[in-house]
């Protein structure tokens, strides 16, 4: 048997089911589909194995939904706590009041909060919140942000239909000039201007906000009445156990969490301050499993453990360790490897790769050696990776740089 033989027999079964097989951010084509695997069957701490039994060093961590390390014991053993009482009812539990009150108790500004399943589910929420209130219909974005699946803001085309976008307005990353330029044309119709803590898209270097950006961009939003939404769905709890304004010195109004608050149990919440509550009173929300108390007794065992253990802290200090051995060593192999954004989830690029080939063969070679490395996604360091394994996947990389420089040599 190879090492692929039940992950593409599986594939080849869930084509004959299920449109395209695998869809989404996790689909074959968006990565490497002759060198990762198609599904997986177990995790543990920094590691994963897939369906053919090969072993992987993890470097997107779930697509960064996995802060703490898969089967974390605690988190774990607060939900098979939970298990003994249930999970959906007709009503929520009191656990849903209990993290409401640690997300208060925690984010700074917060004064309320509401939980959903997924970051889609509450920025599309955020902005209807920030239009009822303010009884404006447009939405500023960045140019090239990812906030979701929905029509106003996802990355496809399929079923999109013009007026899907009649009120977005997009800008460019760090060019404050043409956000004012936006807010003089439209004065007096913003209702929202949407932002990551940073400029994290696909097929990309990352970008951090320059200079003034964020103060800049908070007073716009100040003068102008403009609801200031933060999607902190990627980055939220890796840059700040606070939340990553914090990490970048601003207020928004309203943010959005999710990934990582449960640690591979799907949850996500919104949070606001008290100018936004009528308004956040008013937009419907509600799904029928969205009051599920093993995830909510996940993110509470989350929250308690990026404040006793510092995670934030934490991720970015291993995440540092890791990207500057990881350019060191490029740079002796000849490679110029650059991990840009920030440390906690760098996003890899090489000087000159315009077209993304050489990163997307380097990380061909290294998936030999079982490291997870994606070519065209920022990556997350899991608080799970001890200086071992730190150690071993320099030294993995090191070799697969090795590898990679005479390859391309040739």
């Amino acid at each position: 048997m190879n090492r692929r033989e039940q992950s593409d027999f599986l594939f080849n079964r869930a084509n004959q089911v299920i449109p395209t097989g695998i869809y989404g951010h996790v689909a074959p084509g968006a990565g490497l589909p002759q060198h990762f695997p198609h599904y997986c069957l177990s995790g543990n701490g920094c590691r994963f194995t897939d369906v053919d039994g090969k072993e992987w060093l993890d470097f997107m961590c779930g697509f960064g939904a996995v802060l703490h390390g898969f089967r974390n014991p605690e988190i774990e053993n607060a939900v098979k706590e939970q298990q003994s009482f249930g999970s959906v009812f007709n009503q929520p539990t009191k656990l849903m009041v209990e993290l409401a009150e640690k997300l208060v108790d925690q984010i700074d500004f917060a004064e309320w909060a509401v939980f959903a399943k997924n970051g889609s589910d509450l920025t599309t929420w955020a902005i209807r919140v920030a239009r009822e209130q303010t009884r404006r219909e447009y939405v500023i974005k960045v140019n090239g942000a990812y906030h979701g699946v929905d029509a106003w803001c996802d990355p496809g085309l399929g079923g999109r239909i013009s007026a899907d976008r009649s009120y977005i307005l997009e800008f460019e990353w760090n060019d404050y000039d043409q956000l004012e330029f936006l807010f003089k044309k439209y004065h007096g119709k913003i209702a929202a201007v949407i932002l990551t803590p940073y400029h994290h898209p696909s097929f990309a270097p990352s970008l951090l906000p320059a200079g003034s950006f964020w103060s800049n961009v908070e007073n716009i939003c100040r003068k102008n009445g403009t609801a200031l939404v933060l999607d902190d769905v990627r980055c939220g709890w890796r840059l700040d156990d606070g939340g990553s304004h914090k990490y970048f010195n601003f207020n928004p109004d309203l943010a959005i969490y999710s990934k990582a608050l449960g640690n591979g149990y799907a949850i996500s919440a919104c949070v606001g301050n008290n100018q936004f509550r009528a308004g956040a009173s008013e937009v419907f929300l509600t799904g029928s499993c969205w009051n599920d108390a093993y995830a909510m007794s996940a993110a509470l065992a989350c929250l308690k453990l990026s404040i006793e253990q510092k995670t934030a802290d934490s991720v970015m200090r291993k995440g540092k360790l890791f990207c500057d051995n990881l350019e060191m060593v490029a740079q002796k192999a000849g490679v110029p490897l650059k991990m840009t954004g920030v440390s906690s989830m760098p996003y890899p690029w090489i000087d000159g790769d315009d077209d993304l080939y050489q990163i997307q063969e380097l990380c061909k070679v290294a998936s030999t050696y079982g490291l997870y490395f994606h070519p065209h996604h920022n990556w997350f360091v899991s608080n799970a990776m001890t200086e071992n394994d730190m150690e071993v996947s320099i030294t993995l990389a090191e070799k697969a740089l090795k590898k990679f420089r005479e390859v391309s040599s040739t």
